[in-house]
């Protein structure tokens, strides 16, 4: 079994925390070795090994298995070429590349889930839509049609052609995180907790535990993760003061910061259904 840490650029102030979930599924596995594709020259070395290094340690099958939090265009094409030869994995290749946000936007407004509507009156928040985001600079708010405008020049200045455009929604912000296939599902108020990646989340302010239903959500959550073939996830959504929603982010394959051992778990029972 192999499992591989996605590079730094794609995890800013997470590389200890997506090396502590891996490690936590190596552990229930027994394959507690971490690749980083930082370092593509030993990636690839670990992937040369595939026939004598990699097995499913504490599974039933001997069908080789990669656990992959990667996201580099050279770790996703050497990937997809070892799931042309049966190897197994998570999350897929085609999911990963499908974690795009234009590409999420487009599949969540076609399969009618609730996304944020691109006019509004609070404001705007142009996002980066070719990947995530890798800087402070690719999720950026807006307080209107004039600010919006500016900032995506300067994301056009940046070669950032790739954006998408969504109205601010007030209300509580929660971050969610699932594994699709199991039962776990847990949702958390970054606001209450104070741990944030850039500081944007302070925008919805202190968070007032407005009542919603966690069952729809995660319904709608698992949806999306089929659709993205991402079976590993994460999210964020806004709950309005009616107890409506609206999905604003969709990861593949989350730190788990604030639930890693629960979270290992369920990892581990969808490895245990491939």
């Amino acid at each position: 079994m192999l499992l591989i840490q996605r590079a730094r650029r794609y995890s800013p102030h997470s590389e200890e925390k997506d090396w502590a979930i891996l490690t936590e599924v190596g552990k229930l596995l027994g394959a507690e070795e971490v690749v980083s594709e930082d370092s593509f020259d030993t990636f690839l070395h670990s992937i040369q090994l595939l026939n004598t290094s990699l097995s499913k340690g504490n599974l039933s099958t001997d069908k080789p298995l990669v656990l992959s939090m990667g996201r580099a265009p050279q770790t996703l094409n050497y990937l997809s070429t070892l799931e042309g030869k049966g190897v197994c994995v998570l999350n897929p290749t085609a999911g990963v590349r499908a974690c795009q946000r234009s590409n999420i936007e487009r599949v969540m407004r076609e399969n009618h889930l609730p996304l944020p509507p691109s006019e509004g009156e609070k404001g705007y928040w142009l996002k980066r839509g070719d990947q995530s985001a890798e800087t402070q600079e690719d999720v950026c708010y807006c307080a209107n049609r004039t600010e919006l405008e500016l900032a995506k020049e300067h994301f056009r200045r940046r070669g950032i052609v790739d954006f998408i455009v969504q109205a601010h929604v007030e209300g509580d912000l929660i971050k969610f995180y699932g594994v699709e296939g199991t039962k776990f599902f847990r949702c958390f108020y970054p606001c209450d907790d104070g741990e944030t990646k850039f500081g944007a989340e302070l925008q919805n302010g202190i968070s007032h535990h407005f009542s919603y239903s966690k069952e729809q959500l995660q319904h709608d959550a698992e949806q999306l993760s089929r659709l993205l073939q991402t079976p590993i996830y994460g999210g964020d959504a806004i709950i309005r003061a009616d107890g409506t929603y609206v999905i604003i982010d969709f990861n593949d394959w989350p730190s788990y910061s604030r639930c890693r051992q629960e979270a290992a778990q369920a990892i581990v029972e969808r490895v245990r259904q491939l």
